[in-house]
């Protein structure tokens, strides 16, 4: 299993804090998280500059590797997706490491596809060969990527301007649940673990089905709990408005519980809307 984490805010903040200084950042996750579990196979973020995804991953564990807090020091943006691996399905390399992007979108994956020898199948039936040609690792989670990828495109959204929260709400929701019924079908004596996240940069979504996973909102600038700064360019005409979801609380804040078999979807106005 993994660690995720995503972040959506109106204003561009910085999060190096959060990933690596918090009281149980993503980096200390990385080493050992709040069950005892470390993630050492690989670690990757996700930003946006002026509209367009840049990522950056590696095939180390996060808290060995420098590069992942000078990644993070340089990571100002509105929008977030950092995760830490523990490979189930596909060895530790880059090409496996999450999260996977293509044109505007990032995705995230934490858990693992049951059945994956039999419902690969179906997934790849149903993404074009234009687009399924850009999967370039082994992983479930890449494979389910450009699957809700192509969903979306039929629903019509668009690999270069993204989607609208109805595209993710609807077609994430629905594909959720289509995919667990489908493992469930393949090996019924697993559980299937499907937390992701997806963004277009503009809105997120987030599915919790069968793992952990938390959201924050914050409201207002304030000083932040690890340096006594804020991490934001703010515009004083503009109320600051932000969300944080993450595998396990990382802070002292009010984190409170996704429900199991939900969605969280955050759009452009961060107004936030959980559904099944």
């Amino acid at each position: 299993m993994c660690r995720l984490y995503g972040f959506r805010a109106n204003e561009q903040t910085k999060v190096e804090c959060t990933l690596v200084r918090a009281q149980n950042a993503l980096l200390l996750q990385s080493r050992r998280d709040q069950r005892g579990i470390g993630h050492p196979d690989g670690w990757g973020i996700g930003f946006y500059a002026d509209g367009e995804p840049t990522v950056e991953r590696r095939a180390t564990a996060a808290h060995t590797d420098l590069n992942f807090a000078v990644t993070t020091e340089r990571t100002f943006s509105r929008t977030v997706i950092a995760h830490v691996r523990k490979a189930t399905v596909g060895q530790p390399q880059v090409a496996n490491t999450h999260p996977f992007s293509h044109g505007r979108w990032l995705f995230a994956h934490n858990g693992t596809m049951t059945g994956f020898d039999d419902v690969h199948h179906r997934l790849e039936a149903e993404i074009p060969a234009t687009l399924l040609q850009y999967r370039l690792g082994a992983t479930d989670s890449e494979l389910i990527f450009y699957w809700l990828l192509s969903r979306l495109l039929k629903a019509g959204a668009t690999v270069d301007t993204g989607g609208d929260e109805e595209h993710l709400r609807t077609v994430v929701a629905r594909s959720v649940v289509e995919l667990a019924a489908w493992c469930e079908e393949a090996q019924p004596e697993a559980v299937p673990r499907l937390n992701f996240l997806l963004t277009d940069g503009v809105t997120m979504a987030a599915t919790r089905w069968n793992n952990s996973l938390w959201w924050v909102e914050r409201r207002e600038v304030h000083d932040c709990e690890i340096c006594g700064i804020p991490h934001i360019r703010h515009t004083p005409s503009a109320p600051y408005r932000a969300a944080v979801i993450a595998s396990e609380p990382i802070s002292h804040e009010e984190w409170q519980e996704i429900p199991d078999h939900s969605i969280l979807v955050i759009d452009p106005e961060m107004r936030t809307i959980t559904a099944l």
